[in-house]
């Protein structure tokens, strides 16, 4: 497994257009060969901040990076530099490769 992170500092007032941004969004990931999951998480609050995390889930990097190369991409990065406003600086990117896994149980 593979693991994207982006981490989003986004201004106090903006966390509704910042949701509303994401959640509009026409997401062609589930067509992408070897995209697993897609999560959107909202962390902790200070005081010029909210920071949110987005955490991709891929086979592995060879997906990740083929993605990243794909009309897929582009067509989902399209205008992203129109919501800079909402930002107190450019998202972080951190990649991670799986060294150990666990799954639950089936019931």
């Amino acid at each position: 497994m593979f693991l994207t992170m982006n981490r989003f500092r986004v201004r106090p007032d903006r966390t509704a257009e910042f949701e509303a941004v994401w959640t509009g969004r026409d997401s062609r990931l589930p067509e992408v060969p070897g995209f697993v999951a897609f999560h959107l998480m909202k962390g902790p609050e200070a005081e010029d901040h909210v920071l949110y995390a987005s955490h991709t889930l891929w086979q592995d990097r060879a997906a990740f990076e083929a993605w990243t190369r794909s009309e897929a991409f582009r067509s989902a990065h399209r205008g992203a530099g129109a919501h800079a406003d909402i930002y107190l600086g450019p998202p972080e990117l951190e990649v991670f490769e799986s060294v150990q896994s666990i799954e639950a149980k089936a019931p």
